[in-house]
């Protein structure tokens, strides 16, 4: 009788470890939706910015959001954000992103994302990120960070350009 129980106990085992790897299958099954929800909601997300819809552009970010931009002064949470851009909506001269190469990652639970992605615009490849939250009406943006992409063939070059504007808010930044 106990010859028999090691090689049945070795056979619940397997059958059990095979469900729960089923199982992880199906999660990530999810995952993939989850992705393709990410996927859509962030090429809407682009495509609002690039047909001036402001109401519909700022929806896909929280209450409490926060934008960095390519200018070193640019941290704005959502309402000043919405500031800025305000003009640019009401003249029809937004920004016009497509992805050209992008990331999703979740967390454990599936509630929170983020992403990177290099983005074809007006000033050629620039990188985004961000944070991304799901709530009950979709994944919305809790942290947006738009960067210029700089060559490393011309980076001397191009901080050579930069220093005198940007010394001037590193003293500034530093005398804080």
């Amino acid at each position: 009788m106990k010859t028999l129980v090691l090689p049945v106990l070795a056979i619940l085992l397997l059958f059990f470890s095979c469900q729960q790897s089923e199982k992880s299958d199906k999660s990530l099954t999810g995952t993939v939706n989850q992705q393709k929800a990410i996927i859509s909601m962030l090429d809407s997300f682009n495509t609002s910015a690039a047909n001036a819809d402001y109401k519909a552009y700022f929806n896909f970010y929280t209450d409490d959001a926060i934008f960095t931009g390519t200018d070193a002064t640019e941290r704005w949470n959502k309402k000043e954000f919405m500031a800025w851009a305000k003009p640019y909506f009401d003249k029809k001269t937004t920004w016009h992103f497509t992805s050209l190469e992008r990331h999703i990652y979740f967390n454990k639970t599936g509630t929170l994302a983020w992403f990177d992605e290099l983005l074809n615009t007006q000033m050629k490849i620039c990188r985004g990120s961000g944070v991304l939250i799901k709530q009950a009406n979709g994944w919305k943006i809790m942290q947006y960070i738009l960067s210029a992409t700089i060559p490393n063939e011309v980076m001397d070059s191009v901080v050579k350009i930069k220093a005198p504007i940007e010394d001037k808010l590193i003293k500034k930044l530093l005398a804080k």
